[in-house]
């Protein structure tokens, strides 16, 4: 038969078992089978978790098992710190000197917590966290009301005290899904993916992080900005022709039939004209240049169209083409003079 302090641990065991079904630490569809389980263990040992006299008997509230087990690893840390100055604690420690009274409270106020996220009392879980973090400035009641926050709706705050648990413990895996969290839901998607990705490279096996990873990189390919058509295709250039910016006016001749027109009457085909690059681009270059208007009052083409006009037809392009003062005022309208 079990003894009083057998007792006592099984009693708290069952009241850890019965606190991790209410609080959410397991899954849905694993509660029954846990319930059986403390029944066939408070049995077993003759235990009743629900008489209020074994509760008397055996409770150690407002402590609890979990918290017991912290403080024994905190101090378990820093014995092993004194005793290997060059040793690093693999438990995260506080930036202050708490006394054991005020770490078991806050460990006590983080359980509530637990249990109010489990029924989606964000805010009042915000409270018993923030009472915790005034007892104990630790980094798992910091990452703990970051994710109250994140149910709240307020994932500003939520990144704030992800950010402060790895302050606290960069090392701290799961205040960095929070932070990741976090950013994700507020759209920054990339911050979210450099959360994960740093998750990551301390639990490479976390696999609800590398779904969250891969969810965040999906979302940032979908915000990045597409680029246009335009981007996509190169400028064309219209000073293919000879040096300095002048374009190749014998080619764009040869390009309008030479000095026929393959309209009607004798005209250039005007849609050929405006679908050949080199001519888009030197009626562009013109424009953007202020020479249009220059440009038709030249001697030249005022009397080419006074000559078209007349019915004369087209001119030959390939003698306007070596016409020294075309030359010149082409260069002038296109660049090619500074």
């Amino acid at each position: 038969m079990a003894d009083a302090k057998k007792k006592q641990l099984v009693y708290n065991i069952i009241d850890f078992l019965r606190t991790s079904s209410q609080d959410g630490t397991i899954k849905e569809d694993d509660k029954e089978s846990l319930d059986v389980a403390v029944q066939c263990i408070a049995e077993a040992f003759g235990v009743d978790p629900d008489s209020a006299e074994d509760e008397k008997a055996y409770s150690i509230k407002p402590a609890s098992l979990v918290s017991i087990l912290d403080v024994f690893l905190k101090t378990k840390a820093k014995t092993f710190a004194s005793a290997s100055p060059h040793s690093e604690a693999s438990v995260p420690q506080s930036s202050t000197d708490i006394s054991e009274t005020d770490k078991i409270k806050a460990e006590s106020l983080k359980t509530k917590g637990n249990q109010l996220m489990g029924q989606k009392l964000y805010d009042s879980a915000i409270e018993q966290y923030t009472e915790a973090i005034k007892l104990d400035p630790n980094p798992v009641y910091y990452s703990n009301r970051a994710a109250a926050w994140g149910g709240a709706g307020q994932h500003e705050k939520a990144v704030e005290d992800a950010e402060k648990a790895l302050q606290l413990d960069p090392k701290f895996t799961k205040a960095y899904s929070r932070l990741g969290h976090a950013h994700f839901s507020l759209g920054n998607y990339s911050d979210a993916v450099t959360a994960y990705e740093n998750g990551l490279e301390l639990d490479p096996n976390n696999a609800n992080m590398k779904t969250a990873l891969s969810t965040a990189k999906s979302k940032l390919a979908e915000s990045s900005p597409r680029p246009t058509a335009a981007d996509r295709e190169p400028p064309q250039n219209g000073n293919s022709g000879n040096s300095g910016g002048m374009p190749d006016l014998a080619s764009l001749a040869s390009a309008l039939g030479g000095g026929g027109g393959s309209g009607s009457g004798g005209m250039p085909d005007l849609a050929s004209m405006m679908n050949n690059p080199q001519m888009m681009a030197m009626a562009q270059q013109m424009m953007a240049n202020g020479g249009l208007e220059r440009l038709m009052q030249n001697p030249t083409l005022r009397n080419m169209a006074e000559n078209m006009r007349s019915g004369g037809g087209m001119p030959d392009f390939s003698s306007l083409a070596n016409d020294p003062s075309m030359k010149d005022l082409a260069q002038q309208f296109m660049g090619g003079r500074q």
